[in-house]
């Protein structure tokens, strides 16, 4: 009786058993929904337990994406997700390799797990600044040429890095010696929002995602109220951007991030018409030929004054922006160690960026507002 007894115990428990790993199973295959709607290189998958990133477009024109599972403590994952590189999350120990990277830690409260950044003087962020003054954070080379011996000895749970192409040795080194390597490729977007939006991404690696949609959110909501706003001015007016480098003007192409800006903030840029995201190449005597009466010179290049400018260029001083004193800046504002602020914080707030632009081009709009990143020149 009691062996009969302890049998049907054991059938039960198997039966149990294999209900839950049936149930746990089908969780787990259910379709979700991708809560990426802006950025048009990333997906996110969130399931009860784990998340599945997919980046589908890490560089320009790549030909394949990458797959990461965040998986959370005492989660089992299906089999078909294990070919994918796997972190444990919220990590505790993390490397990055942009300054674009560094505002997301910072919305998250997470900057103290930052342990390695190449190019420390570039991050201008107060918070994670003052971690590396204090020696928390350790300088790993170039995003070019990290210092692989630094990297494997620190030992992270996750670097997130960047690459213009699909040859990248170091990566592969850094990957081959067990250290799990991201690539993202919010520098690739175009959409301001969808550059913003990229915070998800952290938000995984943190299993922090409803704190990364609130922040998003709110960022997006107060984009779109500005660009409404924008819509209410009665005028547009014409802008030129860009300076010279060496030979040729560099100017936003008309569907670039910059460019998308100038729209939306209720612009005439006059290179708008331009197809690509990236700059336009022109020699002097095009631009000044379409620029030369423009109302406003947004974006010139590294100049931080007018008087730079004139001693750079006297042919600058042919433009009526010029003349006007209509020219702006954000080259003007760095960090303590010279990093430029807007590069570093800028894609994470776009809706400040856009606010700025709509103080300068419309600012009967917002009569109350001071610029954040862009300056005035003088």
């Amino acid at each position: 009786m009691q062996k009969l007894s302890y049998l049907l115990f054991s059938a039960f428990l198997i039966i149990i058993i294999s209900c839950k790993k049936e149930q746990q199973k089908q969780e787990t295959t259910v379709p979700a929904n991708n809560v990426v709607h802006y950025a048009s290189g990333l997906e996110i998958y969130r399931y009860n337990g784990f998340s599945v990133v997919k980046v589908t477009q890490p560089w320009p024109e790549a030909q394949e994406g990458f797959t990461y599972v965040m998986q959370q403590e005492n989660t089992t994952l299906p089999d078909s997700l294990r070919v994918y590189t796997t972190i444990q999350v919220p990590v505790k120990k993390v490397v990055v390799t942009s300054t674009t990277h560094i505002p997301s830690l910072e919305m998250l409260g997470a900057e103290e797990t930052l342990i390695g950044f190449p190019n420390t003087d570039y991050v201008s962020s107060e918070k994670t600044r003052q971690l590396i003054d204090n020696g928390k954070v350790r300088e790993v080379g170039t995003n070019e040429s990290l210092n692989t011996e630094v990297l494997i000895d620190m030992q992270p749970d996750a670097l997130v890095g960047f690459s213009i192409s699909s040859d990248n040795k170091t990566m592969a080194t850094l990957e081959k010696s067990g250290i799990p390597v991201l690539y993202n490729g919010d520098w690739t977007e175009q959409s301001p929002l969808g550059k913003a939006e990229w915070i998800k991404f952290f938000g995984e690696l943190y299993n922090k995602p409803k704190e990364a949609d609130s922040i998003f959110n709110s960022i997006a909501d107060n984009y779109k109220a500005v660009k409404e706003l924008a819509q209410k001015a009665t005028v547009k007016p014409t802008v030129l951007s860009g300076a010279m480098y060496q030979d040729h003007w560099y100017l936003p192409q008309g569907k670039s991030w910059a460019a998308l800006f100038l729209e939306d903030a209720g612009a005439n840029y006059l290179w708008s018409d331009s197809e690509g995201t990236g700059s336009h190449s022109l020699s002097f005597e095009s631009v000044l030929d379409k620029g030369q009466d423009a109302d406003f010179w947004i974006g010139p290049g590294q100049f931080t004054s007018l008087q730079e400018m004139e001693e750079s260029n006297p042919h600058y001083t042919q433009f009526k922006a010029y003349q006007n004193n209509k020219v702006y800046s954000y080259s003007s504002k760095e960090g303590a160690t010279g990093g430029v602020i807007y590069y570093e914080l800028a894609p994470n707030y776009p809706d400040l960026v856009l606010k700025d632009l709509v103080k300068i081009l419309h600012p009967e709009l917002l009569p109350d507002y001071e610029l954040h990143y862009f300056e005035q020149l003088n």
